[in-house]
């Protein structure tokens, strides 16, 4: 009996383990992504992993995948675009942040490209439901003077909004919310460029961040001038009652994160805290550059690493790594990460297909039960641009709008890379987990003719209908 019973616990057991995460995570290596990566930030929920940067343009995009090395590959799914003269443009900084059952998306956005600097202000968003991924709407803007840099973080059970805002030099600032996009005070100063190292190429504080640990409450914000290689992070910490009063927060007086020349970092900063997925680790993504004349621009890459913890309960956030350092993803991820993806219709749930595996030229590209062969799987390649360019694994071609045309019904077919916005296209969401393939050259989407099911009908692209037809879902495979 008891031979039996120890028999039956270990099958349990096996049973438990199938399926669950590796303890052995996937291997990271900087960047995890090396387009667009400045101001990154990192939520991780139900299974996934969630990245958003600023895009410098109209849109906010966000990668998802169930390991952190799985962003550096993962589609940038467009979940917002400028929807008024007034947040047009210039989009930076954006975080999301979950409250009360839905995710809140903050960020920056000027009136116009030419002129965007003076007319930053910060803006929020909201999801219609639980997907990170969206769809948002508009709900308000939280202030009227420029700012930048927004995050939220509850303490002592209230909401608070932090920024960065000018007032002769760049401070900190923050006011207290009576839910995730109103404001129930006005904004105080918290802290301001004091010390030496927070005034290299300017007098700035900004990236406000919040970590929380053992009832300990923490803000990380960036110092000096972003266009700088000794843009770095320091710390306050709340020392006193009230999150809006200065005289509450007690800074550190030397940097906690800052340039490491000996592994060629520059100018590391504007970061984001986020745990491993079964809680026993904490990590920092950042963006730095890989040389000291880089500026605040494009050329700034997204990396991700753990840091630990001092025996006087701060963080201990370590020294930025070289690119290209591999080391072990977080604890508790899955084993392994896909770089290519297949691409299933909302309607038929077939999967998008290069007819009969062909290499040539030309070759159609229709939808067919899928089957895990290569002509269905699709690298999602970042051109750097908010636009991507589907390669198929199979043929190494790429797909392409025929003959650049505009017309609805022209088809879309495999072709060798030319690099035109013809074979560029955006993934933009419509649903919870479903994207319409918008080609840039024409602005029109990917769609099963005549609505069929069946096997090899032809996918071509035609005119936003919002059907089932046109919609997709991206499953790494």
């Amino acid at each position: 009996m008891a031979r039996r019973l120890l028999t039956l616990l270990a099958a349990l057991l096996l049973a438990l383990a199938i399926g669950q995460p590796s303890a052995s995570a996937a291997t990271v290596t900087n960047p995890i992504k090396a387009q667009k990566g400045a101001d990154p930030w990192i939520s991780y929920y139900d299974g996934n992993y969630y990245l958003v940067t600023t895009s410098w343009t109209n849109v906010i995009t966000m990668r998802k995948s169930a390991t952190l090395a799985g962003l550096a590959t993962a589609p940038n799914i467009q979940v917002w675009t400028g929807d008024a003269a007034s947040r047009c443009c210039n989009i930076w900084a954006p975080e999301i942040h979950f409250l009360n059952g839905r995710w809140y998306l903050y960020y920056v956005a000027g009136q116009n490209v030419s002129d965007y600097n003076p007319t930053q202000r910060t803006h929020v968003l909201e999801s219609a439901g639980a997907d990170p991924t969206g769809p948002y709407s508009y709900r308000n803007q939280l202030n009227s003077a420029w700012m930048l840099d927004p995050t939220v973080a509850t303490i002592n059970g209230s909401l608070y909004l932090f920024g960065s805002a000018a007032g002769g030099t760049q401070n900190l600032v923050a006011a207290r919310m009576s839910n995730p996009y109103t404001l129930a005070t006005g904004f105080s100063t918290i802290s301001t460029p004091t010390n030496s190292w927070e005034t290299s190429g300017g007098s700035v504080n900004e990236g406000p961040e919040i970590l929380q640990r053992g009832g300990r409450t923490f803000l990380v914000y960036s110092a000096s001038g972003c266009w700088t290689p000794d843009y770095k992070l320091g710390r306050l910490t709340l020392t006193g009652s009230d999150p809006l009063a200065a005289s509450s927060w007690t800074k550190n007086p030397t940097p906690v994160f800052q340039r490491n020349d000996s592994a060629g970092v520059y100018g590391p900063g504007h970061n984001g805290f986020f745990s491993s997925p079964d809680g026993t680790e904490n990590w920092i993504v950042y963006h730095a550059n890989d040389s000291a004349s880089d500026g605040c621009d494009n050329g700034r890459t997204t990396r991700a690493q753990k840091f630990t913890w001092n025996a006087d309960g701060t963080p201990d956030l370590g020294t930025p790594v070289a690119l290209g350092s591999a080391g072990s993803g977080p604890s508790g991820e899955p084993s392994a990460t896909a770089a290519t993806y297949r691409i299933t219709n909302r309607n038929s749930g077939k999967c998008l297909d290069v007819a009969g595996g062909s290499t040539a030229d030309g070759a159609n590209v229709q939808q067919y039960t899928c089957n895990g062969g290569a002509n269905q799987r699709w690298r999602i390649e970042d051109q750097g641009d908010d636009t991507s360019r589907l390669v198929n694994v199979a043929t190494g071609k790429v797909l392409d709008t025929a003959d650049c045309s505009t017309a609805d019904g022209a088809d879309l077919r495999q072709w060798s890379w030319l690099n035109n916005t013809c074979q560029r296209f955006r993934f933009v969401t419509t649903d919870s987990g479903y994207v319409r393939i918008v080609n840039q050259a024409t602005g029109k989407v990917a769609d099963v003719a005549d609505c069929s099911a069946a096997d090899s009908a032809d996918v071509r692209q035609w005119s936003w209908l919002n059907n089932a037809c046109q919609q997709w879902r991206l499953e790494p495979v």
